[in-house]
């Protein structure tokens, strides 16, 4: 099973994508064709993701929407201090990958779902209120982390170009203080890619289901092939910038791995332990907290961050952690959760 959960066309792209630019191929997308996919994608995911919210009890899945946000907004973090604590990673680029590792995988999920069906182990429902929910915290933070870094960037330019005195003012005009990180929030929540995601989730979730199943078409029978044009786009921009990911492979390589296990620990813990999930449940929960984005968050990164290196955050996503996730890490967090069940 793992190994034909590899063979996703939507995996097949990225890498006939890279491969593409590696032979020199004369193949170019046009250039705003990225950005209309990058659209698409955010608004299926989040008309699919209001559609299933609404047709469950929110006063029972409050406790699992709180945990999915506290886990949405907090592994972003963790990945960022770990990142930039290694000094061979710039803020942008870690704003930009830890975003990936506090969003969820659908991929992973469903091949999670797929591998407890196989064995009949049993699951609730809730976790896939957490993975709907789970899409727009990690976005936010790394937007959030991303303006930081580029106002960083800015000031030290103050500095070379103005003096210190300048830089001092610069910082007391834009970060100073509470109406700094006001902004910040400001700019994060009205982001095209955010305001896209968010609210098409909000229409799915006040729609009516009549209405919602007309649109079935354009957000289930067309979205593989969208997600397939997109990264296979995608694999061709990583590979003209592979060369920067060399330079800090080693580094990223450990992060694509020990990253997953991280969220692992903390999701299985939160499934079992705080919000009580069965053995089924939990593993589904770990799964969420060690999965990395590769739909949602990279279209978001790419509109909202293009100074990141799109092979850096894709190469971990792709390459390294759904592969991990599917062979190893899905039986692993299973396991844990069978031992904190006792």
């Amino acid at each position: 099973m793992s190994i034909s959960n590899l063979l996703l066309p939507a995996v097949l792209f990225f890498a006939l994508g890279f491969l593409a630019r590696v032979i020199r191929s004369d193949l170019r997308f046009p250039p705003d064709l990225a950005k209309v996919l990058s659209i698409y994608l955010l608004m299926a995911i989040g008309l699919h993701g209001g559609y299933e919210l609404a047709k469950v009890d929110l006063v029972v899945a409050l406790n699992s929407i709180m945990w999915a946000l506290i886990l949405g907004f907090s592994l972003p973090v963790i990945g960022y201090i770990a990142l930039v604590a290694t000094r061979k990673v710039n803020p942008m680029d870690a704003a930009a990958i830890s975003a990936h590792y506090g969003s969820v995988s659908a991929g992973t999920f469903l091949t999670a779902i797929a591998y407890l069906d196989n064995i009949n182990v049993s699951y609730e429902t809730y976790p896939l209120i957490m993975l709907a929910v789970m899409e727009s915290p990690a976005i936010i933070v790394g937007l959030i982390l991303a303006a930081r870094a580029r106002q960083s960037l800015a000031r030290e330019s103050t500095v070379v170009s103005s003096g210190e005195t300048a830089a001092i003012a610069a910082d007391a005009g834009v970060n100073g203080g509470g109406a700094g990180f006001l902004a910040l929030l400001r700019d994060a929540f009205t982001n095209g890619s955010v305001v896209i995601l968010v609210g098409s989730m909000v229409i799915g979730a006040i729609s009516t289901p009549s209405g919602m199943e007309k649109l079935f078409p354009f957000i289930n029978d067309i979205f593989m092939g969208v997600l397939c044009l997109f990264l296979f786009e995608m694999g061709m921009v990583a590979s003209r910038r592979i060369s920067d990911f060399r330079k800090v492979g080693w580094v990223l390589g450990m992060f694509g791995i020990v990253m997953p296990l991280v969220g692992g620990v903390i999701g299985v813990y939160v499934g079992s332990n705080i919000l009580g999930f069965s053995v089924g449940g939990a593993t589904l929960v770990a799964v969420l907290g060690a999965s990395a984005s590769y739909i949602a968050v990279p279209p978001a990164m790419r509109l909202a961050v293009p100074e990141a290196n799109p092979s850096f955050y894709l190469t971990l996503s792709l390459g390294i952690t759904f592969p991990f996730n599917v062979i190893v890490g899905i039986p692993l967090y299973h396991t844990m959760a069978q031992a904190l069940a006792g």
